[in-house]
């Protein structure tokens, strides 16, 4: 995958939330969302 650049569109992705459903990009759909990435569970943020 290639690696995005600050600005860039994500991807369609579907990701599970807190309690393990699943959750799609696309349902946020023109509305402002941030989205945290991080690279290993129990990591300072």
């Amino acid at each position: 995958m290639a690696q995005m650049k600050p600005g860039d569109k994500a991807p369609a992705f579907t990701a599970p939330d807190q309690n393990g459903n699943p959750v799609k990009l696309s349902e946020f759909q023109g509305r402002r969302l941030f989205v945290y990435f991080y690279p290993k569970a129990n990591t300072s943020g």
